[in-house]
């Protein structure tokens, strides 16, 4: 159906910009919220100020749809299970060119605009880097002018808010929707059907060809949510389409008539818990059930919504990878593989050949893990139980599929188990990675180093059959929220030596290159470092009750809590320095503050223990007043992308400490080192391209590499090296003995016991020598703040290779076959450029 939409918020070309804003968010605060001066809280100012922001994405979010409707260009469907998106008001008033004409009008009204911006939730839709990338690479698409659309679910609580009582991680409910969230339209009308549990009938007709109903199942519908997605500079506005899960309008008469009315709604309501909370507990068999679900929710309702889409204007599905790329951020999506063979063959008539072929060329798969534990796998019984029609679609391209592995490998049963798509162990499982690959054109890893292991040894036997679909796309991040948003000091100087094309071009940060041997120009540059200090000093003397020395070194290590990452070995380090200072070595050791953040799973015990080993040193040396000032440590609560904004401009020195060929990429790295810290780190995912840009001599590279970790793996006696390191073994005696658990002296063995019992995997004790030199190094250099500085630009300077755009033009161009697609004209004044107001909208 076609409808006229009329603009009800287009400015009046009479009144300047202040006016219209001022005119537009006290309309909105009396006629949207029926609120007014006397009676509106903070709150209400930030979502009225929202809802005055988002009347000036929605034409150019029209805009976008209807052109993409008209040209039908190739587009692309992101669909990941996160999207760690952070707060959206100021950074689409940055891509809207338009912050500083709304701070200046909510200042005249006596508003403080600071304060306003702190209103805004977190959105809880993700964790760590997995949904930090994603969202970096939505920003880059409305940049670049992508047709592209991010699918997720749309979470009513996320991870979890963590508060640290006693030194402990607690964890607690993260209802981020708890209030209007005004960057969110609901589509009502949009449902779609997914179904669960069941069982197939097959029939066979006439021709001899098999049929499958797929009945008696539960159902939950799914409703979606859109978010506009503003590109910096350019009237693109892209679509984050959200899932949430809705109970179908039927229940269980029987009981109802039965009296029993809380039963006969019982599963209704329970079906909403598909989208309450990202990651339930997978410690247990209902929360493992509930993930499973979660991910064919997903899959589900966004091929479904594909193809809805691609039916609008075409009739023939077998041409759908001419206009559609679907990428999978991690196995999680894979489901939608099985799901649209399901569609083609059980809906649309397909034969399994047709349905192949049409699949295999739509879907893309980028891998974030090289872990082994990590790739997901589920038992055989959950599909039986759950989605036993994608069970027996499985099956079905195992089967092909190794036939094909037979011919390729005759004779090699061995190998031929390792490729198969189900483990066939004491539990059967099905390996996700390996539906991945096999059903995708394309697998990429995310750095260099990550995806020479996955060729060479992870998914080695499918390198060797498949070397063609095999490639690198090195993660990269958005400088707009990552320098322009988080750090409008340092970004503000920088482009008043080299104008703004950064914004849009980070290769242009090259540029600053001759201005780190300026005088002049470092000390501007540490001016801008200081005050970011100051304002991180303030939030932890807020926070934590602790004044810390902003002269000194913030050595920041932020990220999710996992052995991998090794937070124990900064830990190790930095007792052992505290016990060089307790000695009066202090000569060349500058004043350091240890800054942690991150949190851990809740049922990931070792984790959560090295987060209460961390406040524990932070209690001992925080309250010496032999160390006083020279020497402190504060753990940060409850990370999340508005903390990290204020953390990664603070920042001057970067730890990225995970053991060699243990890291797919890491992004934390790279927004650092944008923000002009400088790394410590080893020869570990994308560090290795990051001193590749800076220069060895910009960096403090230490430890062994992937190779050298393997081959000492062999016969790594962790024993050896506590012994023979009489420093960093009386580290791991005070640990031990209660130095940091005063009350409870045993508190910490675990620990000791995975160092120096259970073999510590992850080799904190072999690399500890390596990175104790590095630190002193380090500290050294620190002391020369001139010499410091010169090298923060220069870091600066070559992170230009990062940024996401670049990551997202090498999968436009070498994965999806998608090309910009321009929308209008860019204009300051957002009742000027669009057309929207006046022109024919596809419903």
């Amino acid at each position: 159906m076609n409808v006229k939409s009329e603009s009800l918020t287009e400015p009046n070309p009479d009144l300047d910009i202040s006016m219209q804003i001022i005119k537009s968010f006290l309309e909105h605060m009396e006629y949207t919220l029926g609120k007014d001066r006397y009676t509106s809280l903070q709150r209400d100012v930030y979502t009225a100020l929202s809802y005055a922001v988002r009347d000036r994405l929605i034409t150019r979010w029209l805009d976008t749809q209807q052109s993409y409707y008209n040209d039908d260009p190739k587009r692309v469907y992101y669909v990941s299970m996160e999207f760690l998106m952070g707060r959206s008001l100021e950074n689409s008033l940055i891509n809207l060119g338009l912050l500083d004409d709304f701070r200046n009008s909510m200042e005249s009204l006596g508003y403080d605009f600071s304060t306003i911006l702190s209103e805004e939730e977190d959105a809880g839709l993700g964790n760590g880097g997995l949904g930090r990338l994603a969202a970096c690479f939505l920003d880059s698409m409305a940049t670049m002018s992508i047709p592209a659309y991010g699918y997720g679910i749309r979470y009513e609580y996320g991870i979890f808010r963590q508060k640290i009582i006693d030194g402990a991680q607690i964890e607690v409910p993260d209802n981020w929707l708890r209030y209007t969230n005004p960057w969110d339209l609901d589509r009502q009308h949009h449902l779609h059907e997914v179904k669960f549990y069941g069982k197939v009938i097959e029939t066979i007709n006439g021709n001899g060809e098999r049929h499958h109903q797929w009945v008696d199942t539960e159902n939950v519908m799914a409703m979606a949510h859109d978010t506009p997605i503003p590109g910096y500079g350019t009237n693109t506005v892209n679509t984050l389409r959200l899932w949430s899960a809705k109970a179908t309008r039927e229940f269980d008469l029987k009981f109802f008539n039965e009296g029993n009315y809380i039963r006969a709604l019982e599963k209704k309501m329970t079906s909403e818990n598909i989208s309450k909370v990202l990651y339930p507990a997978d410690n247990v068999q209902e929360g493992r059930e509930l993930r499973l679900k979660q991910e064919y929710f997903l899959a589900s309702s966004t091929i479904f919504d594909i193809i809805y889409r691609y039916k609008k204007i075409h009739k023939d599905l077998r041409n759908l990878h001419e206009k559609v790329a679907v990428q999978l951020n991690d196995t999680h999506p894979a489901l939608c593989i099985p799901e649209l063979m399901r569609i083609l063959m059980d809906h649309e008539g397909f034969t399994w050949d047709e349905a192949w072929e049409v699949t295999r060329k739509t879907f893309a798969y980028t891998n974030h893990t090289i872990l082994p534990e990590a790739l997901e796998k589920w038992p055989i019984w959950f599909f039986e139980h759950i989605l036993p029609r994608h069970l027996m679609i499985i099956y079905e391209i195992n089967d092909k599929f190794l036939i094909e592995a037979r011919k390729r490998f005759p004779n090699d049963e061995v190998r031929i188990g390792r490729m198969s798509i189900i483990e066939e162990n004491w539990e059967r499982k099905i390996r996700m990675a390996h539906l991945a690959i096999v059903g995708s054109f394309s697998v990429n890893g995310v750095a260099a180093l990550h995806s020479e292991i996955l060729k060479k040894e992870l998914f080695a036997d499918f390198y060797e059959m498949y070397p063609e679909k095999f490639n690198n796309k090195t993660n990269g991040i958005t400088q707009r929220r990552w320098l322009k948003k988080a750090n409008p000091g340092l970004a503000g100087l920088i482009t008043e030596a080299i104008g703004d094309s950064w914004v849009t071009d980070l290769a242009q940060l090259k540029k600053l290159l001759p201005l780190a041997e300026d005088p002049a120009f470092r000390s501007r540059w540490h001016d801008v470092k200081v005050a970011a200090k100051m304002h991180l000093a303030e939030y932890i003397f807020k926070h934590n009750c602790l004044k810390i020395d902003t002269g000194s070194m913030f050595d920041c290590q932020v990220k999710r809590i996992h052995e991998y990452k090794r937070q124990l070995l900064n830990v190790l380090h930095l007792i052992a320095l505290y016990n060089r200072l307790k000695r009066g070595l202090t000569s060349d050791i500058p004043p350091r503050t240890f800054i942690f953040s991150g949190k851990s799973a809740p049922s990931y015990t070792m984790a959560k223990l090295v987060i209460r080993l961390i406040c524990g040193v932070a209690d001992v040396i925080n309250n010496d007043p032999e160390v006083g000032d020279r020497l402190k440590v504060v753990f940060l609560a409850n990370y999340n992308v508005s903390l990290a904004e204020m953390i990664f401009p603070a920042s001057d020195l970067s730890e990225q400490i995970s053991t060699a060929g243990t890291e797919a990429s890491g992004t934390g790295n790279m927004k650092f080192t944008l923000n002009g810290a400088l790394t410590i780190g080893t020869l570990d995912g994308a560090n290795i391209e990051i001193m590749e840009e800076v220069g060895e001599e910009n960096i403090f590279i230490f430890g062994m590499n992937s190779k050298e970790v393997e081959n000492l793996r062999k016969n790594y006696s962790p024993r050896d090296w506590y012994n023979g390191n009489s420093e960093l073994k009386t580290v791991i005696d005070m640990i031990g003995w209660g130095a940091f658990s005063p009350g409870a002296p045993n508190l910490f063995q675990p620990i000791i016991e995975m160092l120096l019992s259970n073999g510590d995997y992850y080799m904190h004790l072999a690399d500890f020598a390596s990175y104790q030199a590095a630190q002193e190094l380090a500290g050294r250099i620190y002391l020369d703040k001139d010499e410091w500085i010169r090298r923060s630009i220069i870091n600066t300077a070559g992170v230009g290779k990062f940024s996401s755009d670049r990551t997202i033009q090498e999968y436009a161009s070498e994965i999806w076959g998608v090309v910009p697609h321009r929308v209008g004209g860019w204009s300051r004044n957002p009742g000027e450029e669009s057309s929207a107001a006046h022109s024919v909208v596809q419903s």
